[in-house]
């Protein structure tokens, strides 16, 4: 009888101890199904965020076709030694002009000065005669690439023969005032007229000196513009060369006048037979020439 007494509470209490652990246990799975809400919708918004920043960016187009590209191999260019050619001669200036300073603020006061007569600088140029020759030198060097770029812009040669004909027009532009200068000085020795041909031959390379410096933006803008850039480039420095060349042949006519008595027909006449027709000569032989090789 005490069995079955303790049986019946113990049958009769077993359900209150079953519902007290069911509620527990829901608790706790509903806390955690929130919080794992809760931990994902941050994740969710960041996700969705990013993917509308993806789908609006036109640079990375994620939901555009894809493109394959094709390696190809890169030939090496030639600009890299155009650069080191054309840094090469603008560091040969900065050396002279470092080197001779006052040699070449009085050219360019020289040359700006009309009366070239009375003028003390004239007279200090005349002796120094080793920044000359250096200057000298330089105009023959920047005069070559000049008329290298020139032909190269205007296309009477071809860029794969760049390196042979570069050294060409510089040693005949070289041979060309090599030859002006002993034709002077030979003639000046024959007729007696030294000082003469001395005031003019200072002019001519005075002239040559100022367009050797001048002429370094051209070069290089024709070295590395596009090119529309380098055919403004070209011509505008063709028409300043032809300036400079006139204003040679006033100043000198203007100097020897009076030493020569030497009218103005017969200058110019002078001036066609020795500077004109030499250098149509040589262009037409190099006319030739290229024509020949290219």
């Amino acid at each position: 009888m005490r069995r079955l007494v303790i049986l019946f509470y113990f049958v009769a209490g077993l359900p209150w101890f079953l519902c007290a652990q069911q509620p527990d246990t829901m608790l706790l799975n509903k806390d955690s199904l929130q919080k794992q809400t809760l931990a994902e919708a941050p994740v969710d918004q960041y996700n969705a965020a990013w993917n509308n920043i993806l789908s609006q960016n036109h640079f990375l187009r994620t939901a555009g076709t894809p493109v394959a590209m094709v390696a190809k191999t890169k030939k090496p260019g030639t600009g890299n030694i155009t650069f080191y050619l054309l840094a090469g001669l603008v560091f040969v200036l900065a050396l002279i002009k470092f080197f001779f300073a006052r040699y070449f603020g009085n050219l360019f006061r020289v040359f700006f000065n009309t009366s070239l007569r009375q003028s003390q600088l004239t007279d200090q140029l005349l002796q120094a005669k080793l920044p000359s020759l250096f200057f000298n030198i330089f105009f023959i060097l920047s005069g070559g690439f000049y008329v290298y770029f020139l032909l190269l812009q205007y296309k009477f040669i071809q860029q794969a023969n760049q390196w042979f004909l570069l050294p060409v027009c510089i040693a005949v532009l070289g041979i060309i005032y090599i030859v002006k200068y002993s034709s002077l000085k030979f003639t000046g020795w024959i007729t007696g007229y030294h000082q003469i041909t001395d005031t003019y031959v200072f002019v001519i390379f005075l002239i040559a000196k100022i367009m050797g410096v001048i002429i370094i933006p051209f070069i290089v803008l024709m070295a590395f513009a596009d090119s529309v850039i380098a055919g403004s480039s070209a011509l505008i420095s063709l028409l300043l060369v032809a300036f400079l060349l006139l204003l040679r042949f006033f100043r000198s006519y203007g100097l020897i006048q009076n030493q020569l008595k030497v009218s103005r027909f017969h200058f110019f006449l002078y001036i066609i037979g020795i500077e004109i027709v030499p250098l149509l000569l040589i262009y037409k032989g190099l006319l030739l020439l290229l024509n020949k090789n290219l």
